[in-house]
């Protein structure tokens, strides 16, 4: 259920950000569904349990996902998300670096719209 590439250059606590959010998306993890504890998802994961805290506490701090004391980390009903200005103009300015760089590998906008389109007919199909 998640990717983990330890291999990567990016952190694993943002590859375990990266799969809730995706999950979530793809309504494969739904509203109120219950995450495994932080020592259950480390364990599951074979990382540190540091590092699933870390982002668990990142993806609440986004309001993703929510604690509930005694009772465990639930995923976010999507009203609950607050609209996050900040967040919306850094993904906005992270999409204008990629198309920079996918036009430099000499994509053009219709081919980065195509792929982009690929994506989300990715994304619905897995729902």
């Amino acid at each position: 259920m998640f990717n983990i590439n330890t291999t990567s250059d990016k952190p694993i606590y943002e590859q375990i950000i990266d799969n809730i959010k995706e999950l979530s998306l793809k309504n494969i993890l739904k509203p109120d569904d219950k995450l495994p504890s932080v020592r259950e998802m480390a364990s599951m994961l074979s990382v540190n349990p540091n590092t699933v805290s870390k982002a668990y506490q990142e993806l609440e701090r986004q309001k993703i996902i929510h604690t509930v004391r005694g009772r465990g980390t639930f995923i976010s009903l999507p009203m609950d998300y607050p609209i996050d200005n900040d967040r919306i103009i850094k993904s906005l300015e992270n999409l204008r670096t990629i198309c920079i760089e996918l036009g430099h590998l000499g994509f053009h906008k219709e081919k980065i719209f195509k792929e982009i389109e690929k994506i989300y007919c990715d994304i619905e199909k897995e729902d």
